[in-house]
């Protein structure tokens, strides 16, 4: 690999900006102002994680990436969708994401009912329209997986469990099972899913993957969680302090920022030991791993 984590990265973020603009609908087509309002939700923001995952666990297998652009877009489109309404007034009621006004700010809480909405389905269409692997019961395994970590037994599960929990002090147990649904199942499913668009591995190796991707999306939200005690608005793009305003159970109220930088570290490591048996081919997993730990917005 030639290239530097950070020109990958940018490499990365632009070809996805660009398979992100195909995969929409055009503002100019009926209903406008919906399709519209999809666009500003999806494009010109957001660090693509998930996407930057997806890449990172095809060069795992050696997929094309012109199928891991699809799977990107797929997941980006279902976390799009999940800010949008999570930032609705029946939520978390904020008022910025991204640098910019929330959707329902922007537009008005229907259209950004129906964005989330029509996000949703247009992931899962976007994944069924094109092969992104050889086997087609394969690619079919895949949609269920998808489905499956974006519906109650993943993200929409671990909001649920969120907005149950305000006022509360969960133990450790209790907030790692929340946040593995919530931001876990989608960044694991990024991996497993980029993973599967190339050649097949034994299911040992998938299984150590999919511990990586447990850790890493566990790893994303002590990060998150620290983030937002510490940094400010500005610099996150979104409202600071939220989660203290809100009285919702994080690391950083459970452990305290010290403890919790320190968990982060122990997550970022075990996630490196778990990639080391497979060589040169995890670099991007690896990087993309340290990257998170570090990253300040």
């Amino acid at each position: 690999m030639s290239a530097t984590f950070s020109q990958w990265m940018g490499d990365i973020q632009q070809r996805t900006e660009s398979a992100l603009d195909r995969a929409l609908p055009g503002a100019d087509i009926a209903p406008t102002r919906l399709h519209d309002a999809m666009r500003y939700a999806v494009l010109g923001g957001g660090k693509r994680v998930r996407p930057l995952l997806v890449h990172a666990g095809g060069q795992l297998t050696g997929a094309a990436p012109e199928r891991l652009d699809r799977v990107a877009c797929a997941i980006e489109m279902i976390h799009a969708y999940s800010l949008v309404h999570d930032d609705m007034p029946c939520m978390d009621d904020d008022v910025l994401r991204r640098g910019k006004p929330t959707v329902h700010v922007e537009y008005d809480e229907a259209t950004a009912l129906l964005v989330g909405d029509a996000l949703q389905t247009q992931a899962f269409l976007h994944l069924a329209d094109g092969a992104v692997c050889d086997d087609p019961q394969r690619q079919i395994a895949m949609i269920r997986q998808l489905a499956q970590a974006s519906g109650s037994r993943g993200m929409c599960g671990g909001q649920a469990i969120d907005l149950g929990s305000v006022g509360q002090q969960l133990t450790l147990p209790e907030l790692e099972f929340m946040h593995i649904h919530k931001t876990g199942a989608l960044i694991r499913a990024s991996i497993n899913l980029g993973v599967q668009c190339g050649r097949s591995l034994d299911e040992a190796q998938m299984a150590s993957l999919d511990h990586v991707g447990k850790v890493i999306g566990l790893l994303f939200q002590v990060v998150d969680d620290i983030l937002d005690a510490e940094a400010d608005t500005a610099t996150l793009g979104k409202t600071a302090g939220k989660d203290a305003a809100n009285d919702k159970p994080t690391y950083v109220s459970l452990l305290g920022v010290t403890r919790a930088r320190e968990l982060a570290e122990e997550m970022c490591q075990e996630a490196l030991d778990r990639l080391a048996p497979f060589g040169d081919s995890s670099q991007r997993l690896a990087e993309l791993t340290r990257f998170i730990i570090r990253r300040q917005f």
